[in-house]
C-alpha cells in the first residue's frame, strides 16, 4: 500500500474514534442537570419633559361649490396673512412667558378645502358651500414640568384654535429600560437562589440567558379638549407614571 493513501486510512480512522467521544461529551452537556427562570419586572417611572400639541388656522370664506374652480388669490392670501400674523403673536407670547426660541417649532402650512352647508334654496334644496383651511402645528418642548399651567396659559393668551394634547416623556429613556432590564434579571436571580435553598441544592455557573419581553418606553400622551379656551382653566395636569415591563429568562447548571 502506497504510504500516502495509508496515512489517509490513519487519519479517517482517528476521526471515526474521536466523533462518537465528542457526541458523548455534547450529550452529557445537554442532559445535565439545570434550573430554569423566567421573570419579569415593572418600573415606574415620572417623566420629566412634556411636549404641547396645538394649531392655529384660518379660513376664506365660503363660496358657493360650483364657484369652487374660481378660487380667490386675494382671499387666499389674506388668510394666510392672518395665519402667519397670529403664528408670530403666539411665539412671542411664549417667549415672553420664559420658554427660548429653539423649543418652539412651527410645522409646515396645511391647505385643504372644508364644505359646509348654505342657506336653503327657493326649492327646499340646501345649497354646499366651500372654502379653504389654512392652517399650522406648534409643537411646544417643555422641560421644567412645573411651568406647564404657565406655558398652557400662554397658548390659550395666544389664541390657538386647538390643542392636541400633552405627550410626557423622559429625558434619558435607555437610562430607564437599562433599569427595567436589570430589575427583571435580580428577580430571576433572586428566585433561583430561592428554589435552590428550598430543594438544598447548589447553583452553579450561569449557562443560558435571553429575554423574553424587551424593555420599551413609551411616551405617555394626555388628551385635551380641541377647544382650549373652554377647558384650559378648569383642567389639571399630572403627568403621573409611565410603567417599563421586562422579561428574561436565565438557566444556572445545578451542582452534583
Amino acid at each position: 500500500m502506497p504510504r500516502q493513501t495509508r496515512f489517509r486510512y490513519l487519519l479517517l480512522g482517528a476521526l471515526l474514534s474521536t466523533t462518537p467521544l465528542m457526541a458523548a461529551t455534547t450529550l452529557a452537556d445537554d442532559n445535565r442537570s439545570r434550573l430554569d427562570v423566567q421573570a419579569e419586572a415593572q418600573l415606574d417611572v415620572v417623566p420629566d419633559r412634556a411636549t404641547l400639541s396645538a394649531r392655529l388656522w384660518e379660513r376664506t370664506p365660503a363660496i358657493p361649490r360650483h364657484d369652487e374652480t374660481e378660487s380667490d388669490p386675494t382671499a387666499l392670501r389674506e388668510a394666510r396673512d392672518r395665519l402667519e400674523e397670529r403664528a408670530a403673536v403666539l411665539i412671542r407670547t411664549l417667549e415672553e412667558a420664559g420658554l427660548e426660541r429653539d423649543a418652539i417649532s412651527a410645522g409646515s402650512l396645511n391647505v385643504q378645502p372644508e364644505y359646509v352647508p348654505g342657506t336653503r334654496t327657493a326649492d327646499g334644496e340646501r345649497e354646499t358651500l366651500a372654502r379653504t383651511r389654512l392652517e399650522r402645528p406648534f409643537r411646544v418642548e417643555v422641560e421644567d414640568l412645573e411651568r406647564l399651567p404657565l406655558l398652557l396659559d400662554a397658548l390659550t393668551e395666544a389664541g390657538v384654535n386647538a390643542l392636541d394634547g400633552v405627550t410626557y416623556d423622559l429625558t434619558d429613556r435607555e437610562a430607564a429600560t437599562d433599569e427595567a432590564l436589570i430589575k427583571a434579571l435580580e428577580k430571576a436571580r433572586h428566585k433561583a437562589e430561592l428554589m435552590a435553598s428550598t430543594l438544598d441544592v447548589s447553583l452553579g455557573p450561569v449557562i443560558s440567558i435571553s429575554e423574553t419581553r424587551s424593555p420599551i418606553y413609551a411616551p405617555r400622551m394626555m388628551a385635551m379638549s380641541a377647544d382650549s379656551r373652554e377647558s384650559a382653566g378648569a383642567a389639571e395636569y399630572r403627568p403621573g407614571t409611565i410603567t417599563i415591563e421586562a422579561g428574561v429568562s436565565v438557566s444556572w447548571t445545578i451542582e452534583p
